[in-house]
């Protein structure tokens, strides 16, 4: 095989080790999750308060396992973040920490979407040049019937798959690297594509046209 032109770090983080999350476990991230919901800075919003919390698979990276989750408000808002650990040498859960955003934009309002996603940068990776790419978490949902499988693509290329556990995914990627930005994908068990979704909102023909 030649060499490639596209040198940047793929399938990085672990695949998803259920088995590591234990009812107690699970306790706790809940419980740092909920505490990162509280500390968001809304600026002054009302958004309101967590309702139940939905999980969804694990990936691990660089020794540390994330966890991502979201939960609806009673005022309509997302609330969505991660919970994350490493393991000591004894395999218990350490260094428990969380992050949590919000947002109004849902699925409900935005009948084109075909998968419903979440995002956070987690660091840098170092690549050729000085360049750098946007190691990213990414977990959601397909909107769309008869996925098996969702990949994430920089530019045409797979970084991350994670195959759908109960029709939700977690990804974490490579993104924004030699202004190239990420796809998310979604496969069928026979390998056709279902939906394809980028990470960042294309402006319409009306504006571009204004521009």
């Amino acid at each position: 095989m030649p060499p490639t032109d596209r040198f940047v770090i793929s399938f990085a983080a672990e695949p998803p080790q259920p088995d590591c999350l234990n009812e107690r476990l699970m306790g706790l991230l809940h419980e740092q999750f909920l505490a990162a919901c509280a500390d968001i800075d809304a600026e002054g919003e009302e958004i309101g308060s967590p309702g139940e919390v939905r999980w969804f698979p694990d990936r691990s990276l660089y020794g540390r396992t994330y966890v991502p989750a979201v939960a609806r408000t009673e005022l309509g808002y997302e609330l969505f973040g991660y919970a994350s650990f490493t393991l000591d040498d004894s395999g218990e859960a350490d260094e428990l920490e969380a992050r949590a955003d919000f947002t109004g934009d849902v699925a409900e309002a935005n009948p084109d979407w075909q998968l419903d996603l979440n995002e956070m940068v987690l660091g840098d990776w170092r690549g050729e040049g000085g360049e750098r790419a946007e190691m990213t978490l990414i977990w959601g949902a397909p909107l769309v019937s008869g996925g098996a499988v969702v990949t994430a693509e920089l530019a045409d290329h797979a970084v991350d798959q994670c195959e759908l556990d109960g029709q939700h995914f977690t990804l974490i990627a490579p993104d924004n690297y030699r202004g190239d930005y990420l796809e998310i994908k979604l496969w069928s068990k026979l390998g056709e594509q279902l939906a394809a979704e980028s990470l960042y909102a294309e402006e319409d023909d009306d504006t571009q046209d204004s521009a």
